[in-house]
């Protein structure tokens, strides 16, 4: 057993930034720090409040560490996002937010230089979803900013820099739809040499990696021990893939869900992929290609259930399914598997919030379950997030995939799995019960009726 217990993860999203205590013996969160994070929409341009968030990481590891001694600290964050900084380890230019449209003025030009999805994995996506457009439109927009740049840093390590001042780089950062980053031969893409920006990539190091103790100062501020070690950190969505690929056997898939809803496929099926739709390769932490697709499932739930309750009866649920009230893709426009469909509601004249809540978790589920079958899912499918907790949205994805669903009783399965960078063991706690494809007709028939409909969209 390891002699680091009590790990503090740093995980970053795109909606709520959190700090969570997680217990290595028992896998489990014992402790947790949250607040909202919302970028700044000012001068220069749409940018994440990292000083804000700053505090509250300091302020929540102090009160933790009040609590239950820290043994170290590891961090994960949302992708698309990465930091310029001087060689002092500040900031040039603010951490652009990726839903900025900035770069898409200068789509024309980064689409002439930017690599094939054949090299890299990486769809064609609008905004600053692909990191390599933000950082092209920053050096074109603010050239004397970006001439004062030492490293390019992906945004986990951003936050590792200020904890260690270490500068580093990591796979599953740099490979989550960035353009910069070959994930078959684990170097960075032709663009990066093409555009002279190696020299600018900070060291790439393994997520497992401790870049060093807490500087002294912070340990000071938060009354950590002064050799409290930071580990290098990854992209959210495969810090939930992690505990799977260290106990179970292939083929399975991992569904991590929030702002987006993540589908990852490991020895699944043979498939080519369709990047018009939304799909990518991922590389997971221990350095693997795996193929995936995504969709803004829960932006699209918050924006579906604002001020809404958020539940249902079993008659709720035996209305929508008889009466096959129907949500077509997609309220997010452009990503996801079906990129240009405008939602549509069918049969549902009148219908209640409960009946309503039935629909929209139904939706969600159909969604993944198309996700999961562009990128060959096959095997047992795990729920990370918040998604998890939704019974109809777990049963639902059981009967339009065909296949067990197995509801993570994690709390935030991203942080299990930033916490056990800090540790080599497998992990067999907190899987949940796998839920089998119901059998009753009327869940198929449902299916059927959904796939039909959005065909019939075109």
């Amino acid at each position: 057993m390891s002699a680091l217990r009590h790990i503090a993860v740093i995980d970053i999203g795109k909606t709520n930034a959190k700090v969570a205590l997680v217990d290595l013996v028992t896998l489990s969160e014992v402790a947790l720090r949250r607040m909202a994070n919302a970028p700044l929409r000012q001068a220069p341009y749409p940018h994440h409040d990292v000083e804000a968030l700053w505090t509250f990481i300091l302020n929540s590891l102090a009160s933790l560490n009040r609590e239950q001694h820290i043994d170290a600290i590891s961090i994960t964050t949302h992708g698309a996002t990465g930091a310029l900084v001087d060689a002092a380890g500040e900031l040039v230019l603010p951490v652009l937010d990726y839903e900025f449209d900035g770069p898409d003025r200068l789509a024309a030009d980064y689409d002439a230089i930017r690599p094939p999805f054949t090299e890299t994995g990486t769809p064609r996506l609008p905004l600053g979803l692909n990191l390599g457009a933000q950082f092209f439109w920053q050096q074109k927009r603010f050239p004397a900013e970006f001439a004062r740049a030492a490293a390019m840093l992906m945004y986990p390590q951003y936050w590792a820099l200020r904890l260690t001042r270490v500068a580093a780089n990591e796979m599953t950062s740099l490979g989550c739809h960035t353009d910069l980053w070959n994930p078959w031969g684990a170097d960075f893409s032709t663009m990066v040499d093409r555009l002279d920006w190696r020299g600018l990539m900070a060291p790439v190091r393994p997520a497992r990696d401790r870049l060093g103790p807490i500087l002294p100062a912070l340990a000071a501020r938060t009354g950590l021990d002064p050799q409290t070690p930071v580990f290098c950190g990854l992209h959210d969505s495969n810090a939930s893939l992690l505990p799977h690929l260290l106990s179970d056997a292939p083929p399975f898939s991992v569904v991590s869900t929030g702002t987006w809803v993540v589908s990852m496929a490991v020895g699944g099926r043979e498939i080519a992929l369709d990047a018009a739709r939304d799909t990518l390769v991922n590389v997971s932490a221990l350095g693997e290609p795996v193929p995936s697709a995504r969709f803004m499932g829960g932006r699209e739930f918050s924006l579906l259930t604002a001020d809404k309750p958020q539940d249902c009866s079993g008659s709720d649920v035996l209305a929508v399914l008889a009466d096959k009230t129907l949500l077509l893709p997609s309220t997010q426009e452009g990503s996801g598997p079906f990129p240009h469909h405008a939602a549509t509601w069918i049969n549902a004249d009148g219908i209640d919030n409960g009946r309503r809540f039935a629909a929209i978790s139904f939706y969600l589920a159909l969604m993944t379950a198309t996700c999961l079958d562009l990128i060959g899912a096959d095997g047992p499918t795990t729920v990370e997030g918040p998604f998890a907790r939704n019974r109809l949205f777990v049963r639902m994805l059981a009967a339009a995939t065909a296949r067990s669903v197995v509801a993570s009783e994690a709390a935030t399965g991203t942080s299990i799995g930033a916490a056990l960078l800090a540790s080599g063991q497998a992990t067999t706690h907190g899987k949940g019960e796998g839920m089998e494809p119901p059998t009753d007709a009327v869940w198929a028939e449902y299916v059927s009726a959904w796939r039909a409909a959005v065909k019939a969209q075109g």
